[in-house]
């Protein structure tokens, strides 16, 4: 084989072009953020050579290209070839550029292994190239820090050097050639090497370097077509699986790159699947996240428009049905929900297309609540192949049924090529033939082609691949389809599919549930911004009569479901992104305190009197759950020294804390019971080494939790404004430590001043409990882990994702630890130096990973975390109170637009309708996992009460159980049942 492959990187692949002619070029530097072609076309552009160096950091040039096709090139066979000094790596990751002709229409792109674009027939063309100088941060399994993500660092030395642009001919015979010869030397290396099959095709493969001329490609191509002919035509085996190859790009919105170039290289890769399209009558191309399609229409609305009508022609067919593929760890439950509100809507508003399948191929692990979500907003179908990178355990099936915690299924489908960038060569087709795990059950599968991440999608060599392994000996069949068609038929051939129950934990990626800790803080606080906003608008728009902020709150939300994207929110981008999401962020708080300070005004009247807002599911200091009242201040202990001791004290507690700053004492009163195992301490900082294998902000590593240590050695401790004050200080870092006593549970609030680097910052909860199972508070429920290690799974789960709480138990007695802004915690059993069995709860509060941005969290973090005894219901309430605090303000009490008779059943959402119809939205779950009953009482009068699905459609729902006009709504919750209530007519 080292003959044939010689050869054909030697003399076929040169020859693909059998001429080529020079070409004039000029060129413009923008010298800044990229700006419209009918700006840049209008500039002065100067002489430029092939061989010039251009592009600096981020910069784009514009190339004013001119030239003349020879009369007699045929022109299918004519092409501008660029090389913009590409490193023949993956597209997406380096330059790129975008091809437009000089009325500003869109050609297509020009990428590495997509780097030619189409020219018109005989005589002189122009051309005008957008080149983006996009510096190649990833440089493959070294994560080095980059200088190169942040336009402040990133210097201005250019990054490429223009290889070449030229007019050329392409030989049709030799290109064909090329991808018989491709697809045929990929079976070499996946075969049996001394099966029968194998000799054929390298019989074959020299015979056609035998029949051909090495010094005439172009006269003796087809020979070689020839020579090969017989080895292409045998048919795949009877029982072979069938896979539906759906064009496919997978657009990072950012990552190794700003939103604003992903802005670019969607446009970029939209038009090179529609130049496909216009190729290949048979070719689908599947695209998601409906913001990428927003883009296109504001930035590009001549290539929106092709699109819309490429979608009607069922040529490209979005999917997901979500506003981006977020993240599904982190964000809220009803932010999830809206990313398939916002998606779904955009979708059937611009397309009249109800997308049916939930559509995250690349996020890092999938909630237990997804399933739920999925079902409640329409949609049927699941597809990820993320599990397939677990570390450690392999998922045992590739189609199966996925269920959530309230019983809901989908089904779902693991493309087993385990890419979403796959190239339908065949060493992606024999993975797929071997990772199936329904085989014999099932045949057909589905394999995504096309180059993604940083976009590209799809190529004519790609094309060619498919074509040739329709029915191919050696490989499954491969057919071109769309991805409805091909969860219809597996469905249909899986009537008893296997079961998944549960979350999808990814075994890798544990350290993005705590890099980048103020994305996440603006991201929570987002989340509880939107809510009071939507709440006190809806109170204002239904009591009152003012306006509701349609367009402003759309917005908003627009804003934060672009930051739970899965390379934004899990802090894995670069400093660019990271800083432009925190402005984001800041900007969204400012914009929405301005509207919740409105609409209170407008809720609270003209009253003087200090009353508090709460918007929050629960009462708080005397302030009904949704309403506006008088507050109560909060009972808090003064502290005492005692010896050498602070104690706190209230009826409930009874604590210590010793000149290390840590509680050695936790008395529950009314259990009579120690919370600490006897020699430990609680409430103590620890500090580990962070070094992943790889992956910097993405990984945690086990085994770097040999290395931690105690803080034990505060600068002070002491009593400050009625507080426990504990100070640490070294080599730059500070971390003041507030200690509080209020009823009855133990609040820790810290300033962290951060300037460590590949350090893991916990704090840890001892806790003398018998627990097996951790609960921790997911999207619109909770759920329990194992916290031993009897098993490989229980083993590789040692960091684990929680909202505002965490839970652990023995029965009849627990302790809930809930925070303001946590997300990564780990638990664990273990035995005290006493030899009793115990339980350890930490929180990951920060990380200080270099790659991809080496300045990741250094500055200021403030967190609050609270302990208490108590059952599952005091986490949730407590969660809420540290998410939801009570907003002051001056007027009038207000009653709360709904009330809920049962603390089980929680108002996650109140908001009017998004049809603009005026009708009150109250979303609705139950928290506690039992079946619950409640009654919803409301405050105004309503004429009818619908049960809907996420998109406030209709639905069929056995929660309602009976409707009393303009009062009342009785209900009848399974355990996390999501509900969603319409009401109609709210303010006649």
């Amino acid at each position: 084989m080292l003959r044939v492959r010689r050869f054909t990187k030697f003399r076929i692949g040169p020859a693909v072009y059998r001429d080529s002619r020079p070409v004039e070029i000029r060129a413009w530097t923008v010298g800044g953020e990229p700006v419209p072609f009918e700006h840049a076309v209008a500039q002065r552009f100067e002489p430029f050579s092939v061989g010039e160096v251009w592009g600096r950091p981020w910069d784009t040039v514009w190339f004013d290209v001119r030239g003349d096709v020879p009369a007699d090139w045929e022109p299918d066979e004519t092409e501008l070839v660029v090389d913009l000094g590409f490193t023949g790596d993956q597209p997406g990751f380096q330059a790129e550029g975008t091809v437009y002709r000089p009325d500003g229409t869109i050609v297509k792109a020009i990428e590495p292994l997509n780097a030619w674009a189409p020219l018109p027939g005989p005589g002189p063309f122009r051309l005008l190239i957008e080149a983006a100088a996009n510096p190649i941060v990833q440089v493959p399994y070294e994560y080095e820090p980059t200088s190169l993500g942040d336009k402040a660092t990133a210097g201005d030395a250019f990054q490429y050097r223009l290889a070449e642009l030229s007019v050329s001919r392409r030989d049709p015979v030799v290109w064909e050639l090329l991808q018989d010869v491709r697809t045929l030397d990929g079976l070499v290396d996946v075969l049996p090497p001394d099966g029968s099959r194998r000799a054929e095709i390298v019989h074959a493969l020299e015979r056609m370097v035998d029949v051909m001329d090495p010094d005439d490609v172009h006269g003796t191509a087809a020979l070689g077509r020839e020579a090969l002919a017989p080895a292409l035509a045998g048919g795949a085996a009877d029982s072979s699986l069938i896979v539906t190859a759906v064009g496919h790009a997978h657009i990072d919105c950012a990552w190794l790159w700003p939103v604003r170039e992903t802005v670019r290289k969607v446009a970029r890769t939209f038009a090179n699947v529609l130049d496909l399209a216009d190729r290949d009558p048979d070719f689908v191309f599947a695209a998601s996240s409906a913001q990428q399609y927003a883009w296109l229409k504001e930035s590009r609305p001549d290539l929106f428009e092709r699109v819309r009508k490429a979608v009607a022609d069922g040529v490209v067919r979005p999917v997901g049905g979500m506003w981006v593929e977020s993240d599904t760890n982190m964000p809220g439950g009803e932010a999830l929900a809206r990313q398939f509100v916002l998606g779904k809507r955009f979708f059937l508003e611009e397309f009249g297309v109800e997308t049916e399948e939930a559509w995250l191929p690349d996020s890092f692990g999938y909630t237990a609540a997804l399933p739920q979500i999925v079902r409640a907003a329409g949609a049927r179908y699941f597809l990820t192949q993320k599990p397939s990178w677990n570390e450690v355990n392999r998922m045992p099936h590739s189609s199966f049924h996925w269920e959530g915690i309230d019983g809901s299924r989908v089904f779902t489908h693991f493309p087993p090529a385990e890419t979403y960038n796959s190239d339908l060569g065949a060493s992606d087709l024999a993975r797929t033939e071997s990772s199936f795990r329904q085989k014999g059950a099932a045949r057909h599968v589905l394999g995504l082609f096309g180059w993604g991440d940083g976009g590209g999608g799809p190529t004519r060599e790609m094309l060619a691949a498919a074509e040739r392994k329709k029915d191919l000996d050696g490989v499954p069949r491969v057919r071109l389809g769309d991805p409805r068609s091909f969860f219809a038929t597996a469905e249909a051939e899986l009537p008893e599919p296997p079961v998944w129950v549960g979350e999808m934990y990814l075994e890798l990626h544990r350290g993005t549930l705590t890099s980048q800790q103020r994305g996440k803080r603006g991201n929570r606080h987002s989340e509880a911004l939107l809510r009071e906003a939507e709440l006190w608008a809806a109170t204002a728009a239904v009591l009152r009569g003012t306006p509701y902020p349609y367009d402003a709150l759309e917005s908003a939300w627009r804003t934060v479901l672009l930051q739970q994207f899965h390379d934004i929110l899990p802090g894995t981008s670069i400093a660019w992104v990271h800083q432009e999401a925190e402005r984001d962020h800041e900007r969204v708080a400012t914009e929405l305190t301005e509207l919740i300070d409105a609409s209170l005004a407008a809720v609270a009247g003209d009253g003087d009197a200090p009353v508090a807002a709460n918007a929050g599911p629960y009462p708080q200091a005397g302030v009904p759950a949704l309403g506006v009242a008088p507050a109560t201040p909060p009972a808090a202990a003064r502290p005492r020294w005692h010896g050498d001791r602070i104690v706190l004290e209230d009826e409930q507690l009874y604590a210590e804390v010793d000149r290390r700053g840590t509680l050695v004492s936790v008395v529950d009163r009314a259990a009579d019971r120690e919370l600490l195992p006897r020699g430990l301490a609680g409430g103590v900082l620890q500090l580990f080494r962070d070094t992943p294998r790889e992956w910097d902000a993405w990984d945690i590593n086990d085994e770097d939790k040999r290395s931690g240590r105690d803080l034990l050695d505060p600068v002070s401790v002491d009593i400050a404004d009625g507080s426990v004050l504990v100070r640490h200080a070294w080599d730059g870092t500070s971390i003041d430590m507030t200690i509080r006593l209020v009823d009855g549970r133990i609040e820790y609030g810290f300033d962290v001043d951060w300037h460590e680097s590949q350090k893991l910052l916990k704090l840890a909860f001892p806790l003398d409990v018998r627990a097996d199972k951790a609960t921790s508070e997911i999207q619109f429920g909770h759920i329990h882990r194992p916290i031993h290690q009897n098993t490989s799974w229980d083993e590789a789960r040692f960091e684990t994702v929680a909202h505002r709480w965490i839970h652990v138990g023995e029965p009849g007695y627990g302790v809930a630890v809930a925070n303001d802004v946590v997300y990564g915690h780990d638990v664990r059993n273990g035995h005290a130096p006493d030899g009793k069995p115990m339980t350890t709860a930490r929180l990951s509060l920060l990380r200080a990973p270099r790659y991809p941005d080496p300045a990741a969290d250094q500055g200021r973090h403030p967190f609050t975390v609270s302990l208490r005894p108590g059952g599952i219901p005091d986490a949730i309430a407590d969660g809420y109170a540290q998410h939801l605090p009570l907003r002051t303000t001056r007027g009038t009490p207000t009653e709360p637009l709904v009330q809920v008779s049962d603390p089980a059943v929680v108002v996650e959402s109140v908001k009017l309708a998004e049809d603009r119809s005026g009708d009150l939205v109250v979303r609705l779950y139950e928290a506690h996992g039992n079946r619950s009953r409640a009654t919803v009482r409301t405050s105004f009068d309503w004429s009818e009460v619908t049960a809907t699905d996420l998109l406030e459609r209709p639905s069929d729902s056995e929660a309602v159980r009976d409707v009393s006009p303009g009062s009342a709504v009785d209900l009848v919750m399974r355990p996390f049942e999501l509900l969603t209530l319409r009401f109609r007519d709210p303010a006649a």
